[in-house]
């Protein structure tokens, strides 16, 4: 069964726990999705996840930013992610009845596919690059992928993404 984490369609308190893996920095209501999370957990079930977390992508989102700017799209990318702290976090399971096991940041510089730089661009920022004039979304690739080109590729040609994660575990 798929629904959106915001509106989880099981009635009742029934599992033991919910995970989820690198999805849940994509989640727009994250309040919504914590209480429908706490809803079907029953008393003393687990929430297992790993996301994005503070500083996820940071050199990626930064040059994607500059370069949409430079075009007039900088509103574009606004809010696509949310990237929190582990402070932040455990301050809103706790406000969502969770008691939070563990939570860390963990750096995990991740090797991009063949496609490289602007296959991630084309991949992770589609509904972004989507969203622009035909004549400017080539443009804001290329240019993108420039300004990276000196951070995240490797003498090889090699790219790797400025990943890093937030995992926890907290408790209904």
């Amino acid at each position: 069964m798929q629904a959106p984490a915001e509106l989880l369609p099981y009635p009742d308190a029934q599992f033991d726990a919910v995970f989820s893996n690198a999805a849940l920095h994509w989640v727009r209501d994250q309040d919504a999705m914590m209480a429908q999370v706490h809803r079907v957990l029953k008393p003393g079930g687990r929430f297992v996840a790993e996301m994005g977390g503070h500083g996820n992508v940071a050199a990626i989102q930064v040059a994607f930013m500059a370069v949409l700017d430079r075009h007039g799209y900088r509103e574009r990318e606004d809010g696509v992610n949310y990237y929190p702290t582990p402070r932040a976090y455990t301050s809103r399971l706790e406000r969502h009845g969770f008691h939070v096991d563990q939570i860390e940041l963990i750096p995990r510089p991740t090797p991009l596919a063949e496609s490289g730089m602007a296959g991630w661009l084309r991949t992770f920022r589609r509904g972004v690059l989507d969203g622009l004039p035909d004549d400017v979304r080539d443009t804001v690739v290329e240019e993108t992928v420039a300004l990276l080109a000196p951070v995240l590729r490797d003498e090889e040609g090699k790219w790797t993404g400025d990943y890093v994660r937030l995992r926890f575990i907290a408790v209904a």
